[in-house]
């Protein structure tokens, strides 16, 4: 376990000495916040949907978590090219061991992100339900920085040049996250799409972060959504299979005639 440490921490140390690096990777995460945010904001809000900035402060929370574990995966290229991985691999230690380790400091280093992330969606004006979520969100970011830091790792260990990268961004990557429901709920998709969102597992991630900040869930399928809520005051509607922030139930179905069934 000395060799998970040791390269764990290195990973650690490489993050926290790269300032110009963390302040630079908040920047695309800044843009969806700001521009989407702000700028759908009032378009979000006529249609009778609430706070644009509630529902996608989230959604860029992962975005964040996602890009930061992919790129420390593929940063094995640059071990590759300076020789580190070489002498690495030569050690009289288990590779499993070193994937492990680079795994779990790719993992560490990504969710610290996206609690800079988090942190700057709380001064733009995002306001999660209560402290238990905002605990239970760290468990989700974990979970989603653990998987993708690993699938990196994975990626990174069969990539032999920096143009293989863009294949990976382009055609892994980038689907991954617009698939997620991040920017989007996932409600009346076509059935092409809802197929790709089930078996896109960082949609998985951005609902246990929506459900565990705001206590809303992405509402899923082309023609049936389930959303479970409790323990908030009835103050707030349910539209387009996204529910409010305010409303309290425990099941609510959405069916094509948009005829609403509360169980509570």
């Amino acid at each position: 376990m000395n060799v998970v440490y040791i390269l764990w921490l290195r990973e650690l140390k490489k993050y926290l000495r790269s300032r110009p690096q963390i302040i630079a990777s908040l920047g695309q995460p800044l843009m969806y916040l700001l521009a989407l945010g702000f700028g759908l904001g009032p378009v979000f809000q006529k249609s009778g949907q609430g706070s644009y900035l509630q529902f996608i402060a989230p959604g860029v929370v992962g975005m964040s978590v996602l890009f930061t574990s992919i790129f420390s995966g593929v940063g094995l290229l640059w071990d590759r090219q300076f020789g580190f991985l070489k002498e690495t691999l030569v050690a009289p230690v288990p590779r499993l061991q070193i994937m492990i380790g680079r795994t779990l400091g790719g993992a560490t280093t990504a969710t610290i992100q996206g609690t800079l992330v988090l942190i700057v969606c709380l001064i733009a004006g995002f306001r999660p339900h209560d402290f238990g979520g905002v605990l239970l969100g760290f468990l989700f970011m974990a979970l989603i920085a653990v998987v993708f830091a690993a699938l990196g790792t994975i990626i990174g260990s069969g990539l032999k040049d920096m143009q293989g990268f863009q294949l990976v961004m382009n055609f892994l990557v980038m689907p991954i996250f617009f698939l997620s429901g991040a920017l989007f709920p996932l409600a009346d998709l076509p059935a092409a799409l809802v197929v790709a969102t089930h078996v896109d597992p960082l949609s998985y991630g951005i609902d246990g972060l929506r459900l565990s900040l705001i206590h809303i869930r992405a509402a899923r399928g082309a023609h049936r959504a389930f959303v479970f809520r409790c323990g908030l005051e009835p103050r707030g509607p349910y539209r387009g299979g996204v529910l409010l922030p305010g409303t309290r139930c425990q099941g609510v179905f959405e069916d094509p005639g948009l005829r609403l069934l509360n169980t509570r």
